[in-house]
C-alpha cells in the first residue's frame, strides 16, 4: 500500500473533489461543485483529503449537529450545521475509481475518526446502500435503519458511531 498523506482541503481541491465525488457516485447522488465548495469553506475540519501517488484520491466531508435527520436535504448545503454540535453526519466517503479496492476508504475513515474523537465529538452518523453496510458495521458503525431518504432516487441505510 502506498503511504498517504491526510490533510484539510483548502477551495483549490474543490474541483479534483468534484471530479472523485461525480465519478464515483451515480446520478443525482454526487454533490455539486457549488455544495463541495460549502462545505471545504464552511466546515474545513470535517473534510478530510487522502493524498497518495501524486494527488488526492478519496475524501470525507461532513456537518455536524445537535439534532441529526438524516433525511433533511438542506443539510448537504451545511444549513443548520453547527461546528460546536456533538454529533456529526458524514456526506460523502469517496475514493476515485482508479485507487478503489487499494485500502483508501478504510484509512480515510480511520483518521476521519481519530480527528472526530480529538474534536470530543460524540457520534459520527452516516447514510449507505445496502451493499456497503457490512463494510461500515466492520469499522465499528452500529445499524439503524433503513432511511426515508430518496437522495439521487437511491435506497439507503442510516448508520452510527458512538465515539
Amino acid at each position: 500500500m502506498t503511504t498517504a498523506l491526510f490533510r484539510s482541503p483548502t477551495l483549490q481541491d474543490a474541483e479534483r473533489c468534484y471530479a472523485i465525488e461525480i465519478g464515483a457516485y451515480e446520478g443525482d447522488e454526487a454533490a455539486t461543485l457549488e455544495k463541495i465548495r460549502t462545505r471545504i469553506a464552511q466546515y474545513p475540519e470535517g473534510f478530510l483529503l487522502l493524498e497518495a501517488q501524486g494527488g488526492i484520491v478519496g475524501f470525507i466531508n461532513s456537518g455536524c449537529a445537535f439534532e441529526v435527520v438524516m433525511s433533511d436535504e438542506a443539510f448537504k448545503e451545511l444549513v443548520g450545521h453547527d461546528p460546536q454540535a456533538p454529533n456529526v453526519v458524514i456526506m460523502s466517503v469517496v475514493v476515485d475509481t482508479e485507487h478503489q479496492g487499494k485500502g483508501y476508504a478504510r484509512q480515510l475513515m480511520e483518521e476521519f475518526i481519530q480527528r472526530m474523537r480529538a474534536l470530543h465529538k460524540q457520534t459520527i452518523h452516516l447514510m449507505c446502500k445496502e451493499q456497503h453496510v457490512e463494510l461500515y458495521r466492520k469499522m465499528g458503525y452500529q445499524y439503524v435503519r433503513p432511511s426515508p431518504s430518496e437522495h439521487g432516487g437511491m435506497a439507503w441505510h442510516e448508520m452510527v458511531m458512538a465515539l
